[in-house]
Order: C-alpha cells, then sequence, then structure tokens
C-alpha cells in the first residue's frame, strides 16, 4: 500500500511532464521563433534610438524644462520656494531632490507636515525624469505605440494626481507655523542652466553640444546591455507559451484575481514577474496584446503589476534609501505616505479601465 501511495504522485508527475513536452513539442517553432525575433529586433532598435535621444534630452536639459513648472504648484500648497528648487533638483536627481527637503526639515525650515506635502508635491516630477529615461525608450517601443502610450499617459496621470493631492492638502493643512521663515537654507540647482560667461560662448556650446552626445552614447551602451538580453529571453519563452496554449491552465489558479479584475489567465504570469523586474514584466506582457489582451487589459495588467512591484521593491529599495534620508522613523511614515497614495491611486484607474 505505502509502495503504490509513493508511487501515484511519481506518476502524476511523469504524466504532466510528458503531457507539456508535447503540447510544446506540436508548437509551429518555424513560425513563432521567427516573428518573435523580428519583433525583438524591431524593438532592440526602437529602444537604441528612444534611449539614445532620451539620454541626449537629459544631458541637455530636457528634464529642468518640464521642473520648471512647480513654481506654479509650490504657492497654492502655502510651500516656500525653496521647495521649487528641491523639486527641480529631484526631476534630475531624486537622491538630491530628496536629500535637499531632509535638509530643510533638519534646519526647521519645514515642519514634518509640510515636508510630506512636499514630499507628495514631489511626485509628478519624479516621475517626469523616468519619461525621458525609462517609459519612452523603453516601454513604448517593447508594449507598442498605442498601449504603451495609454500606459504612460496614465501613470503620468496618476503621478499627476498625486501631485495635485499634495497641493490641495498644503492649502488645507498647512500655515505659517509649519514654515519657518527665520531660518534661511540656502540651495543650489541640480544642473548649471547659467549663462555662458567664456569669450566664445558658440565655441562652448559645440563643446557641451559634443559632451551630451557622447555622454548620451555612453548610457544608451550600458543600458542596452542590460535591458535587450533580458527582452529577448522573456519575450521569446512568452511567445512559445503563447503558442502553446500554456496559459490556458493558469485559470483555476487564476480565478480569483481574473473574476475580480476581469483579466484572463494569461495576465497572472506578467503580473508576477513585475514582481522581480518592470522591463521583464511589459516584455511579457507584449505578445500577448491583441490576442489573450486586450489593450484596456494590457494596462490594467501593468498597472496591477505596479502594484506588486511596490512590496518588493518596498523592502529592496524604498527602505534603505528613504532610511537613510529621514531616518528610521520619518522615513517610515514617507514610505507609507508614498505607497498608499500610489496604490490608492492605481486602483481607481484600474475601476476606470474596467466600468
Amino acid at each position: 500500500m505505502t509502495v503504490v501511495l509513493a508511487q501515484a504522485p511519481v506518476d502524476a508527475v511523469v504524466e504532466s511532464a510528458t503531457a507539456a513536452i508535447r503540447t510544446l513539442a506540436a508548437v509551429d517553432y518555424g513560425t513563432v521563433l521567427p516573428r518573435a525575433g523580428e519583433r525583438v529586433l524591431r524593438i532592440s532598435l526602437l529602444i537604441s534610438a528612444g534611449v539614445f535621444l532620451a539620454n541626449l534630452a537629459v544631458s541637455l536639459g530636457a528634464v529642468e524644462k518640464v521642473a520648471g513648472v512647480s513654481r506654479y504648484l509650490t504657492g497654492p500648497a502655502n510651500l516656500p520656494s525653496e521647495v521649487g528648487t528641491a523639486i527641480l533638483t529631484t526631476a534630475a536627481s531624486t537622491t538630491a531632490g530628496y536629500g535637499m527637503l531632509a535638509e530643510f526639515r533638519e534646519s526647521g525650515r519645514l515642519s514634518d507636515r509640510a515636508t510630506l506635502v512636499a514630499v507628495t508635491v514631489n511626485t509628478f516630477f519624479g516621475f517626469a525624469q523616468h519619461v525621458f529615461t525609462f517609459y519612452v525608450p523603453v516601454i513604448i517601443p517593447i508594449l507598442g505605440r498605442e498601449t504603451g502610450v495609454l500606459y504612460v499617459a496614465t501613470r503620468g496621470g496618476i503621478a499627476l494626481g498625486i501631485t495635485l493631492t499634495g497641493v490641495l492638502a498644503g492649502a488645507l493643512l498647512l500655515s505659517e507655523r509649519d514654515i519657518d521663515e527665520s531660518v534661511a537654507v540656502e540651495t543650489e540647482a541640480a544642473t548649471d542652466g547659467g549663462g555662458d560667461d567664456s569669450p566664445d560662448g558658440g565655441e562652448t556650446r559645440a563643446s557641451q553640444l559634443r559632451a551630451a552626445v557622447a555622454d548620451a552614447w555612453e548610457s544608451t551602451g550600458g543600458k542596452l546591455r542590460r535591458i535587450v538580453p533580458r527582452l529577448a529571453a522573456v519575450y521569446l519563452l512568452v511567445s512559445v507559451l503563447a503558442a502553446a496554449d500554456a496559459f490556458r491552465s493558469l485559470s483555476a489558479a487564476a480565478g480569483p484575481l481574473a473574476d475580480v479584475a476581469g483579466l484572463p489567465a494569461a495576465a497572472v504570469p506578467a503580473i508576477v514577474v513585475f514582481a522581480f523586474d518592470t522591463t521583464a514584466g511589459a516584455a511579457t506582457v507584449a505578445p500577448l496584446i491583441g490576442d489573450a489582451l486586450t489593450v484596456d487589459q494590457a494596462v490594467v495588467t501593468m498597472l496591477l503589476g505596479g502594484i506588486v512591484t511596490f512590496a518588493v521593491s518596498t523592502f529592496k529599495r524604498s527602505i534603505p534609501f528613504q532610511y537613510g534620508i529621514w531616518g528610521a522613523s520619518f522615513g517610515s511614515t514617507v514610505i507609507l505616505l508614498n505607497t498608499t497614495l500610489k496604490v490608492v491611486f492605481i486602483s481607481g484607474a484600474v475601476v476606470w479601465f474596467l466600468v
């Protein structure tokens, strides 16, 4: 009896493995692999051009142009003008921008409440940095124009919504008690946007452009070496599994999520992959668009993947970063605020797409 019971699970595993091998063997690799390879090559070329142009734009100060809008938000939020400088800095360097806000708080210029408002207002400008360096050059080429633009626009709307929430909170909750005007804090912009004092300004601008192109080319090479191999591996694997109809077997296990979010089971592995890597998650979604997933479903899948990402990134990045900037106590408050707002607004966007 013991031998029979022990043999049953082994037979089940062997039978499942045999069925999986037969399913994979039935895939028309002569059609699937060239099609997937062609798509990967096209996406890689688009990413190459996009990443280079994005890095060049950043080197030439495009992010700072967007951050210039910050001055229209600090006033209504009852925040001092120095916070606008911190926001500009955040658009170029998150660490430097948060470091400036930490200095304002530690010096007594901002109260804890005013600092939390400033952190919230910062959200859209932190997103603006990633638009130039990640979303436009990487995510849109992977997802395609329609899905990619819709997803990036949705994430931009979420970030803007959080920023405007911060402005509203500052208008309603902050008073003179939260801002100590007697404390003078020196600020320094993240980049030098001043005039050219050299005798030959044209030659200097030309040299700056050459330096920007060189920096952009160097940054592009490093990013492509990280992204393209991962993209190719994930895209080819998902294409094969989709052709083998392997995602249908997930329907039972994924039932609760599919029922709540109105998503097919094929969306579940993409959401899981997001927990480990955003680019790989996008590459998992891309081959399914138009077949297993509609454009709206693909965007919802990406948004839900973003929520899953928060759980992992909190431990990998947010806790070390925020604790290093603010200390454990206030850092925990910042993490809780950021995560809560993002989850609430992303959930609202998901509901918007599903209604």
